[in-house]
């Protein structure tokens, strides 16, 4: 297990009962001692990007819930440096944000490759010591971020696919009830 940092996975535990979490990975972005922010990786919307931004109405762009903070703000994380300028490396390959205005453009023109983007609505957050304390209780689990992880193709089965990267011993949990009560 490695310590949180950007650039670093959280998935969480199996039997966490915080629905903004359950079953979910987290791409951690920052991670120092005033807090943590992060995107939840596997929780698609319905509404798709247009939605929220008229000018890109005909385009059909996924967006996710990056989590319960802020709900309200359009984040993304992408692999492309070279065409979207100004995002922040957390990861090999992978970046946070960046200049909103090409991206806008990209996807005008349909030069937008969907595979290597990720939007989200809203943010995971963590106080001062909040995430150290949820670690303690084990209530996540860390492996790096990949680009292969962080823009799977299949958001449902991207916390199985998480949790594969762990050492085997953990392997079993993929097949714990939500629940284990009703087992």
């Amino acid at each position: 297990m490695i310590e949180p940092a950007s650039g670093v996975l959280l998935i969480s535990d199996p039997f966490l009962k915080d629905p903004n979490f359950m079953r979910t990975v987290v791409l951690l972005c920052e991670h120092h001692a005033k807090g943590s922010f992060g995107f939840v990786l596997n929780r698609p919307y319905e509404q798709r990007l247009h939605e929220f931004i008229p000018d890109l109405d005909g385009h059909e762009v996924p967006v996710y819930y990056g989590g319960p903070v802020q709900p309200d703000t359009l984040h993304f994380v992408h692999a492309m440096p070279a065409e979207v300028p100004d995002g922040n490396q957390i990861s090999k390959g992978v970046y946070w944000g960046g200049n909103f205005e090409t991206v806008i453009n990209l996807i005008q023109s349909n030069s937008l490759d969907l595979s290597r983007i990720r939007f989200f609505l809203g943010y995971s957050g963590w106080g001062k010591g909040q995430l150290e304390e949820e670690m303690l209780e084990k209530s996540w689990l860390t492996v790096p971020a990949t680009r292969k992880l962080v823009f799977a193709a299949d958001a449902a089965q991207l916390w199985r696919n998480a949790v594969q990267e762990l050492d085997e011993s953990f392997h079993p949990i993929v097949n714990y009830p939500i629940d284990p009560q009703l087992n």
